[in-house]
C-alpha cells in the first residue's frame, strides 16, 4: 500500500549504529545521538566517521533519497491531473491520503465534484471515501462524488475570487494551481493562422543553454523543439517552441510557438483549446524570459 513506507519510517525510530551511537531519520536527514558518556541522549550536529560508515546510516540515507523521489513523483502526478483536468476517483484520493507525500501534494488543491460551480480547497479525505473541503463561503463541506476534478486555473471562472480567498486563509499549494500563470486565448485569431510569434527571438549563447532551461522547467526536448503535452477536453495536444538544431553549439534564438494534435498535424490557432493555449504560452514565455539581455535594456 502507498502509505506503508510512512509506517516504516515511524517504526524505525532510533537504531543502534555501533556500541556508542544511535541514528534516526529526522526531517529527511540522518541524525545521530550518543548512547553513553556526557553526551548520552543528545543529538549531534555532525555524524562521526564511525556513524557515517555504519550500514544503518547508509540504509537511512538510501531511504531518505527514496522518500525524496517519492514526494517529487506525487507532486508530478497531481500536477499532471491538474494540467489535464482529468477526473480522479475519490476512492483513489482516500486510499493515498494517509501517505504524507501524497497528502502534501493534494492538500489545499482546488477541486470540483459533481457540481462544476462548487469549488473548494481539499483539506481531508477519510477511509470511507469522503472528502472534506473549504468552500468560498468559508464553510467546511463533505462530499463523496465518484470522481473529482482538479481544474486547470484557466478553466476557473472565479479565479480572482479564489486567489483572494486563498490569501485570506493563508493557503499555500505544493502543486502550482490557483497562482499558476495563465494566458486566456483571444477571441479573434485570424483564418488559418498556425503560430504565435510573441515570444520568438529570445537569444541564447548556445542551443545547449535553452535546452537545459527547458529541461529544468520540466519540458521535454525533442529534436529542435521544446514541447509540453496536455489533455485538453479529452484531446491530446502538444505545444512546441523551436529552440534550434540539435548539437548546434553557437548562438541560437527561440522560434514560433505552434500546437500539434496527436497525429502530428499542426493546428490553427482557432483549433487550440484554452488549457493547451495557456500551457503553450506559459512555456514559450518561460523560455523567452531566460534569454540573454543586453546591458542597459529591459528584460
Amino acid at each position: 500500500m502507498p502509505w506503508r513506507h510512512e509506517e516504516r519510517r515511524r517504526q524505525l525510530g532510533w537504531l543502534a549504529a555501533g556500541d556508542a551511537y544511535e541514528v534516526a531519520l529526522i526531517e529527511g536527514r540522518v541524525t545521530a545521538r550518543a548512547t553513553s558518556g556526557r553526551s548520552a541522549g543528545r543529538q549531534l550536529k555532525t555524524l562521526p566517521k564511525a556513524v557515517r560508515e555504519h550500514p544503518e546510516a547508509d540504509r537511512l540515507r538510501r531511504f531518505a533519497e527514496w522518500l525524496d523521489r517519492h514526494a517529487a513523483s506525487c507532486v508530478a502526478q497531481v500536477d499532471a491531473w491538474m494540467v489535464s483536468s482529468l477526473p480522479v476517483p475519490t476512492e483513489l484520493i482516500a486510499r493515498v491520503w494517509p501517505d504524507e507525500a501524497w497528502q502534501t501534494a493534494l492538500r489545499d488543491v482546488a477541486v470540483v465534484g459533481d457540481d462544476p460551480d462548487e469549488v473548494g480547497f481539499l483539506r481531508d479525505a477519510t477511509a470511507s471515501g469522503e472528502l472534506r473541503m473549504v468552500n468560498l463561503d468559508g464553510e467546511t463541506v463533505r462530499l463523496a462524488p465518484r470522481t473529482v476534478t482538479l481544474p486547470h486555473p484557466v478553466l476557473l471562472p472565479d479565479l480572482d475570487d479564489l486567489r483572494e480567498f486563498a490569501a485570506e486563509l493563508g493557503i499555500t499549494q505544493k502543486v502550482e494551481q490557483i497562482h499558476r500563470a495563465i494566458w486566456r486565448k483571444p477571441a479573434d485569431q485570424g483564418e488559418g493562422v498556425r503560430q504565435v510569434k510573441d515570444f520568438a527571438g529570445g537569444t541564447y549563447a548556445s542551443r545547449f543553454g535553452v535546452a537545459a532551461r527547458a529541461t529544468q522547467l520540466g519540458y521535454r526536448v525533442s529534436g529542435g523543439f521544446a514541447t509540453c503535452q496536455v489533455r485538453d477536453a479529452g484531446r491530446l495536444t502538444e505545444a512546441a517552441v523551436w529552440i534550434g538544431e540539435p548539437y548546434w553549439d553557437s548562438e541560437t534564438s527561440t522560434g514560433d510557438l505552434t500546437w500539434r494534435d496527436q497525429d502530428g498535424r499542426t493546428l490553427t490557432l482557432r483549433e487550440v483549446g484554452p488549457v493547451a493555449w495557456s500551457e503553450g504560452m506559459r512555456m514559450a514565455a518561460a523560455l523567452h524570459a531566460g534569454r540573454q539581455v543586453e546591458e542597459g535594456k529591459g528584460a
